[in-house]
């Protein structure tokens, strides 16, 4: 065995994870320092919207570009999770760690229970069909929020008045340990034998079938989880705005957060995490030139997709182990040499 595999291989899981462990302490340090010492109120309010689109498009990439089906309800999870958390927030009297706590969980997990309700007759469809009653969802969920106060008879949502006087939680230390867990959630159930499944039906759902998986499951698992982290982002987007319109989660919201995916690069996490961070930055920073910006914004998708049309990144995914391989490997050649 030479020199550099027994050097990779003393590199333990414990270790990379200790690893990677360090270099998010590090991120967030740094963001936390550039954040108190060089951004404005107005440019920390970017920074955690950065955060929030960020875990948008992570998980709406996993049915897109891990599971290869095309939802447009995306708005729609995040709507759920979003009214769910600003409603126990709201009326919660615990203490604010807490009940923020339970809030997001609770959107989470009412965003996958309509993911799996969704998911089941919506994934024996595929293609335009998926598409256009994914969007359909999204659609009758903004409506239902817009008059359901008229069927219920009392006023909860307040329809296009808009949900106030939520709690504003929400901060940079909240949204990156969301951005954080859900990265490390999908990257852990794409790496298990679950991802790889999920993989297999991507590729080819009729070989994956006479292989045995079960695609049904793994369509609706892959569905409700990308769901769940969309409820997740609604949930933080609720206790940072302070206000909710259900005209914020309209078809467009979903068609942005998609974008979002195809420019990053199906399939790749990271160019989700650089696209979502580009396109949120982007229209503000082109607020000085306000009657041209969409144009402009517009003129940087058209060239992306003319010129990069697998995204920025295709289907690359940083792999902290693969660089940390390669480098070990480089040193065992030099070693080797000078022997």
């Amino acid at each position: 065995m030479s020199k550099a595999k027994a050097k990779y291989r003393a590199l333990k899981m414990p270790v990379r994870y200790i690893i990677n462990t360090v270099l998010v302490a590090a991120l967030f340090l740094g963001l936390q320092l550039v954040s108190q010492t060089m951004l404005s109120t107005y440019q920390n309010q970017v920074l955690l919207l950065v955060g929030i689109n960020i875990i948008l498009a992570v998980s709406l990439n996993v049915a897109t570009g891990y599971l290869g089906q095309l939802p447009l309800g995306h708005a729609g999870f995040m709507a759920v999770g979003a009214y769910t958390c600003a409603l126990f927030t709201k009326y919660c009297t615990w203490p604010e760690p807490l009940a923020f706590a339970a809030g997001l969980a609770l959107g989470a997990a009412m965003a996958c229970i309509f993911g799996i309700l969704i998911g089941i007759p919506a994934l024996r469809l595929s293609g335009d069909y998926l598409a256009i009653l994914t969007l359909g969802f999204g659609e009758i969920i903004r409506i239902t929020l817009n008059n359901i106060d008229n069927v219920l008879g009392f006023s909860l949502f307040y329809g296009a008045k808009g949900l106030k006087n939520i709690p504003k939680y929400s901060d940079l230390l909240s949204v990156f340990l969301c951005v954080v867990l859900t990265c490390f959630f999908i990257h852990t159930m794409l790496k298990s034998r679950h991802g790889r499944a999920v993989l297999a039906i991507r590729d080819n759902e009729i070989a994956a079938e006479s292989c045995g998986i079960q695609t049904t499951y793994y369509k609706v698992m892959a569905f409700s989880f990308s769901a769940a982290f969309a409820g997740l982002a609604g949930g933080l987007y609720a206790c940072y705005i302070g206000v909710l319109d259900p005209a914020n989660f309209d078809f467009m919201k979903s068609i942005e957060i998609l974008v979002m995916v195809v420019l990053g690069g199906m399939g790749s996490m990271l160019g989700s995490i650089l696209s979502a961070t580009v396109l949120t930055i982007l229209p503000e920073a082109l607020r000085s030139v306000a009657d041209y910006r969409m144009v402009l914004y517009s003129v940087v998708l058209i060239l992306m997709m003319i010129f990069r049309p697998g995204g920025l990144l295709g289907s690359y995914d940083f792999s902290l182990s693969r660089i940390i391989s390669k480098v070990l490997s480089h040193g065992g050649k030099e070693e080797t040499s000078h022997e």
